[in-house]
């Protein structure tokens, strides 16, 4: 059995999916699976990975399914998978040369049983950080300190211990929905498990004007009563007041798309929420009519 699982979520990028699966097969370390989950693509992806199966250069396995989204695909990748490790590469990421490599000389000499997993560095094509560096003084945090305490920005790269990710499983779904934030589960980990911090890219990006990078103001109406459950155990979850506030104009917000009037009653802090109302009604009318698109991934 091999040591970690790459998975990717795929939906219509027979276009670029090319990127990956080269970088794939010039690992220094071919100590890897390769898991690509197609969420009923309906373009040309799974002729194009059918033709890398058969060169059968690295390992890898292909499985379709009906579309269900960015986390319904997670879902279905971590009930699949075997392996100690996983990591998500989406489908217009890749992976540079030595990353499997350095990942796992890592976790073998960091990593123990009960670690949420690493968190290591994305970066552009020309090699420029996303964002910000971890800290350089913290061997391991919880992944909310890494935002809220240590003021890091920008999309980092998560290896997760499968077994500890696991246990939190599946993913919340809601009606007409389609759940976005593969964040959400963090939140809960991260209560027992804290995660192991490297400043070492593990992965280059480029944010496609068809991403869930590059349209999260859409994902906020196509899917409201996602976003408020989010924001929700964001409240719940939140390691200050700033953050509990800020939650809960969110989940406002979020409320109000989804025209459920009893989310003041449903709120894990109701005073909280009371007093966010008026902001959260501001957001609501901002994202309603807004044609901005955001860059951060969630």
């Amino acid at each position: 059995m091999k040591s970690i699982t790459v998975f990717t979520p795929a939906y219509n990028r027979a276009y670029c999916l090319h990127l990956l699966y080269e970088s794939l097969v010039r690992q220094t370390n071919q100590d890897f699976h390769w898991l690509i989950i197609d969420d009923g693509s309906t373009d040309n992806t799974e002729e194009v990975v059918r033709q890398w199966l058969e060169e059968g250069k690295i390992s890898m396995q292909y499985h379709k399914q009906t579309n269900k989204g960015m986390v319904g695909a997670h879902n279905t990748a971590h009930y699949m998978m075997e392996t100690e490790l996983c990591v998500c590469m989406d489908s217009d990421d890749f992976m540079p040369d030595n990353a499997i490599e350095r990942i796992l000389a890592l976790w073998k000499e960091h990593g123990y049983p009960e670690s949420a997993g690493l968190v290591g560095l994305d970066a552009f094509k020309d090699g420029k950080i996303v964002g910000t560096k971890l800290p350089e003084n913290v061997k391991e945090c919880k992944f909310s300190e890494l935002y809220v305490k240590y003021n890091v920005s920008g999309d980092k790269k998560f290896v997760h211990n499968r077994k500890v990710f696991n246990r939190y499983l599946p993913y919340p779904f809601f009606d007409g929905e389609k759940f976005p934030i593969t964040s959400y589960l963090y939140l809960f980990i991260e209560q027992k498990h804290k995660i192991l911090l490297f400043n070492e890219v593990f992965c280059i990006v480029e944010y496609m004007p068809d991403g869930l990078s590059m349209n999260l103001f859409n994902q906020y109406k196509e899917s409201p009563k996602s976003f408020a459950h989010y924001r929700k155990a964001k409240m719940q979850f939140a390691l200050n007041y700033k953050e509990r506030f800020k939650n809960a104009i969110h989940y406002v917000s979020s409320s109000l798309m989804a025209k459920n009037f009893k989310f003041l009653i449903e709120s894990p802090f109701i005073l909280t929420t009371l007093l966010a109302f008026p902001f959260g009604v501001i957001l609501y009318f901002y994202l309603m009519n807004t044609k901005k698109k955001a860059i951060l991934k969630t």
